[in-house]
């Protein structure tokens, strides 16, 4: 295969807003599967929309650490380390950045019941991966055992089978 320049572009219209999902946020990725040429590079960026109270639910990057600055709006932004589990949160305005170690269960969540927000990811792979902790827990196909779950959260089964009903939408990365 010949490689030439549009290995190395994508017209992606990152400038432009994006609807967003029932969790509130539409995470808009650019990686290795869209432009060829990052692969190796290490890199990959993404555009993350944010509805009026939306969220980016809590979810983890198994293959990079990301580095978010806020670009419209205001965020509350968090991670949670390992034993123990400490969380780290910060309130960001236009222009902060925070960073999000790799494999480190984080989120974002617009606290303004009236503004959107927007940010930029960039992380530290070509290909992050993601995993989105409620989809992982509650939306796993075939389905974790209900017996496993309601000893694991302390829960009735009653309350895992209702989770585990609910539709669980991938979000991004």
């Amino acid at each position: 295969m010949e490689v030439n320049a549009d290995h190395f572009f994508k017209a992606a219209k990152l400038d432009t807003p994006r609807k967003t999902n029932k969790v509130g946020s539409n995470v808009t990725l650019i990686n290795v599967m869209q432009i060829p040429g990052l692969n190796t590079l290490g890199i990959s960026i993404a555009r993350i929309d944010y509805a009026p109270l939306g969220q980016n639910p809590p979810h983890t990057h198994p293959r990079a650490t990301e580095i978010l600055t806020v670009l419209e709006g205001t965020l509350y932004v968090g991670f949670v380390t390992s034993n123990p589990n400490t969380l780290f949160s910060k309130v960001l305005n236009k222009g902060d950045v925070f960073v999000f170690p790799k494999g480190l269960i984080h989120f974002q969540f617009n606290p303004n019941p009236h503004q959107p927000a927007v940010a930029i990811a960039t992380l530290s792979s070509q290909n992050p991966g993601v995993i989105t902790i409620a989809n992982a827990v509650f939306g796993s196909k075939p389905p974790i055992s209900d017996d496993v779950l309601a000893k694991a959260f302390q829960v009735e089964k009653g309350t895992i089978d209702w989770l585990q009903a609910q539709f669980w939408e991938n979000n991004h990365y």
